[in-house]
């Protein structure tokens, strides 16, 4: 990479950083005064006892991402505390607090670390497995909760980076595929839309196949994006089968030159046989018109949806083998400890993420730096 690159590289991670800090979280206000609440009906010690490990930001309807916004300029060392909190966003001040000391990594400490990293949606199963790796690691070696955030750190990291082919694949002088699947409503259209536009402003002749042909307003919405992205748009009247539209797609593409075919496709989770049944179509017209083509199958997840985008990679991983998810609606407020039970449980890197409604807004994943905004 020259230094050019470098610097526009750095450029943007700068802005984005900045940016995930304020998506990626629920006001401090909002967390401190539930926290208040139900620490004054259990206990009359100082609300800094949660956990320092992993405290008060990690609770059901909060998020691993919300990490990233507690308590700037503290001095103890835990994996919220020290992280620094966006700009103000016009709420009130945080209720000023005293200091508990650390306490000692203990059963108690490990159990209720558990409970909050559940609740933060990172999975069962990779919650436990976290808390393991914290118990052997800490074993003998006198640590306390204020030890715990490098622990952490380097764990999310390591949990991100342990799944394959975490890049976006393209490959030059080929006709590259790629098959976008996921529930109506988490943002399938419009990261689309995206694509489309980061790929033709990178020189690339671009067509849309609108597989999608169960709802006729899916159809319509993606001729939009298409026209924004200034892409083609390969559709057939409404009802049409949908392996009928990739056939013509894959004919279209390699007739007149096209380098990437983007495939949109239904995302009707109620009636999951129809689902199926029309994912396999699919799937069977690429494999016997698109043979040896480089294919990529995307999922795109809402991250405010929780353990449910679990459930959601979990149904599509059945129908269709996914190679990457595209995690959308980070500008709000996000759940983002999702992104670590997919990486571990189920072994799918996030490749792109959408950070807002502009159409540069959808942007590789990059794992080390996402949990560096976590931690500030």
């Amino acid at each position: 990479m020259d230094e050019e690159d470098k610097k526009e590289k750095s450029g943007f991670w700068g802005s984005t950083l900045s940016k995930l800090k304020s998506a990626l979280k629920r006001t401090r206000t909002e967390v401190v005064d539930d926290v208040l609440e139900r620490e004054s009906q259990e206990t009359e010690t100082s609300v800094d006892e949660e956990i320092p490990g992993l405290d008060h930001s990690i609770q059901s309807n909060t998020s691993t991402s919300e990490i990233a916004q507690n308590a700037s300029g503290t001095s103890t060392k835990d994996p919220v505390s020290t992280i620094s909190p966006p700009q103000s966003t016009g709420h009130q001040a945080m209720p000023s607090r005293a200091k508990a000391p650390p306490r000692p990594i203990d059963s108690d400490y490990l159990e209720e670390l558990e409970e909050k990293l559940i609740k933060a949606d990172i999975g069962v199963k990779t919650a436990e497995m976290m808390v393991e790796h914290l118990r052997k690691e800490a074993k003998g070696k006198n640590w306390q909760s204020n030890d715990v955030e490098d622990f952490l750190r380097a764990e999310f990291k390591k949990i991100l980076n342990q799944s394959p082919q975490k890049k976006l694949q393209y490959k030059e002088g080929k006709l590259n595929l790629y098959l976008v699947v996921g529930v109506n409503g988490t943002g399938k259209t419009t990261s689309i839309g995206k694509l489309c536009y980061r790929f033709k402003t990178e020189g690339k002749k671009v067509l849309v196949a609108a597989a999608d042909t169960f709802r006729a307003a899916a159809e319509s919405q993606l001729e939009i994006w298409a026209e924004r992205a200034e892409v083609d748009i390969c559709r057939l009247p409404d009802g049409s089968d949908p392996g009928a539209v990739v056939f013509q797609a894959l004919n279209k593409a390699k007739e007149e030159g096209y380098d990437v075919i983007i495939i949109d496709t239904a995302g009707r989770l109620h009636n999951k046989t129809n689902l199926m049944a029309e994912l396999k179509k699919i799937r069977g017209v690429i494999e016997k018109h698109g043979q040896g083509l480089p294919l990529e199958s995307l999922l795109v997840l809402d991250a405010s949806t929780g353990q449910n985008g679990m459930k959601q990679a979990e149904v599509f991983t059945e129908v269709c083998p996914l190679s990457g998810v595209i995690l959308t609606k980070l500008d709000g407020t996000a759940k983002g400890g999702i992104v670590f039970g997919i990486s571990s449980e189920l072994q799918i890197p996030v490749k792109l993420i959408g950070l807002g409604e502009k159409m540069d807004d959808l942007r590789d994943f990059e794992p080390d730096l996402f949990v560096e905004a976590l931690f500030g």
